[in-house]
């Protein structure tokens, strides 16, 4: 949960609740954040309903159907326009949702029937204007078609939720995300909780993506006028990495990292932000090392590139760029630029040193698009050199519980996407295609994909290029159709199809897969990899 604090004139006095990050949702505020005549921090997400700037839209988007005019019964109400349980107090309100999700499907490509059932609970509890919290718990079950059974099988996670049984076809797991924050004024935030977090502009991200499964954080915040500053402290883990005899913890491997990120709008039009993040392993075979308070200083951006890229160093650093420009009003063109280690004398020979580790975004993204309003479109080119986001050792790697942070294609890759959505009344439309180029690694040999390996073990220290090993190629189309029944929830109807074809000189495979059901919550889950 991000807690949005800007100057007076631009946010409201009590910055505390959370709007939970759904890209599709999302698109809906575009018209107030990609809007020439704000000033609006956009590539810090999750956003927040009391913002000056979006409680408009937000309030309006989250009473769609709700009659003023006649009274309907408790079952109507509850079903179609309120919270399962609403409490409101002079000091404090409350809400709690039942969310089910609940689909039925089948791989038509592969004769495979797939299922989830899903049982959730959210709820939210704002205490004045300083404190807030927000939990959800889901209890799941699910069948899937193959590529994501076998990312599953593979890496013992679900994409971007967690661990659980995995024995069986069908899958069980749970996931859960809670948020405690503390506001003692508008211009300083403290959350503690265990989530995830998002930098950028676009569908993907460079820098930090909430791709990963959930984990523990504590995120200050501080704003003045048009500079935000944030620091993020988490505490991650690595199911794949050998345990220490020294480590006395009796689960996996874990890891710190410490993420900061300056966001200044310099104008309205244009913003610019610098990112940077260190991982390092909390238990090492000296002994048990713990958090480094020498990464807790507001002016780690001081730290020098060079020693920053020392391959010998325990620690990994990377530096990066966020750049946003909106060149007219609700369309804005948005950049990316991350690197690991840059050596400048390889870097401009082009002879391809493997230690010139970079990734790059570039994309443009509008709303109410031909007049149409709320018809959104986004076009995204992402890329990411070989070894990039790995380390020597994969506890420090830019990853957890087997997830990368970033891109979820880990590195040398090349993508182009495009997503277009479209709200009339209560029916949401979205579809998605993306193109991607990657080289998959020969049994034994690393070129650069898998960030879990040691980039110690790179096939050469030349020559190196995008899409190198088994050169794959991946296309990806995904539709959906849904009814919303009640905003508060987000409780819909939705059908979907994905289409879906990976081949190589290797093999090829394809997946044809649709989907109806009742679904509800607003997380991001993806299955486009």
């Amino acid at each position: 949960m991000i807690i949005v604090v800007c100057a007076e004139e631009t946010l409201a006095q009590t910055p505390n609740r959370l709007i939970p990050f759904s890209h599709q949702y999302y698109q809906k505020l575009n018209t107030s954040v990609y809007d020439t005549a704000n000033k609006f921090h956009s590539s810090i997400k999750g956003y927040y309903s009391d913002d000056s700037i979006l409680s408009q839209r937000y309030s309006y988007l989250m009473n769609q159907g709700v009659d003023t005019i006649n009274k309907r019964s408790w079952v109507k109400r509850k079903l179609f326009e309120e919270h399962l349980v609403n409490i409101t107090h002079d000091d404090y309100t409350a809400f709690i949702d039942f969310l089910p999700d609940l689909q039925i499907g089948r791989d038509w490509k592969n004769g495979n029937n797939t299922t989830l059932n899903t049982r959730g609970l959210q709820t939210g509890i704002n205490v004045g204007d300083k404190f807030s919290i927000y939990a959800n718990l889901f209890e799941n079950q699910g069948k899937f078609p193959g590529y994501i059974t076998q990312f599953i099988d593979s890496n013992q996670v679900v994409p971007g939720q967690s661990g659980g049984k995995f024995d069986n076809t069908t899958k069980d797991w749970n996931y859960t995300s809670v948020l405690l924050s503390y506001t003692p004024s508008r211009f300083l935030n403290f959350t503690l909780g265990y989530d995830k977090n998002f930098i950028g502009d676009g569908y993907r991200s460079m820098l930090l993506s909430d791709v990963a499964s959930n984990y523990s954080f504590l995120r200050v915040r501080a704003t003045l006028g048009s500079v935000q500053y944030q620091t993020i402290f988490g505490y991650m883990f690595d199911p794949g990495a050998p345990r220490l005899t020294l480590d006395r913890r009796l689960g996996y491997r874990g890891k710190w990292a410490a993420i900061h990120y300056l966001d200044w709008n310099i104008n309205k039009r244009l913003s610019l932000g610098f990112f940077q993040a260190v991982t390092w392993a909390d238990a090492e075979p000296e002994g048990k090392r713990g958090f480094d308070f020498n990464y807790v200083h507001p002016f780690a951006f001081l730290r020098s590139i060079e020693s920053a890229n020392t391959l010998s160093s325990p620690d990994k650093m990377r530096l990066g760029l966020n750049l946003k420009y909106e060149v007219l009003a609700n369309t804005a063109f948005y950049g990316q630029f991350m690197f690991d280690e840059f050596v400048a004398r390889e870097f401009f020979k082009g002879n391809g040193f493997w230690t010139n580790k970079l990734a790059a975004q570039l994309g443009v993204r509008g709303s109410n698009l031909a007049n149409i309003p709320n018809l959104n479109c986004l076009v995204e080119f992402n890329m990411a050199r070989p070894y990039t986001y790995a380390h020597f050792d994969r506890v420090s790697n830019y990853a957890h519980y087997n997830q990368p942070l970033a891109h979820p294609y880990g590195a040398n890759f090349r993508e182009f996407l495009s997503i277009v959505n479209y709200s009339y009344k209560r029916f949401d439309f979205q579809g998605n295609v993306s193109y991607a180029r990657y080289g998959v690694d020969p049994n034994g040999l690393n070129y650069g994909k898998d960030i879990f390996k040691s980039y110690f073990s790179h096939v050469s220290e030349y020559g190196n290029y995008i899409g190198q090993g088994i050169g794959t190629d991946l296309y990806f189309a995904e539709g959906k159709i849904a009814f919303l029944m009640n905003a508060k929830y987000n409780l819909r109807f939705e059908l979907g199809g994905v289409l879906r074809k990976e081949t190589s000189a290797i093999a090829t495979t394809s997946t044809a897969w649709l989907t109806i059901g009742l679904r509800s919550s607003f997380r991001n889950l993806y299955n486009d990899f």
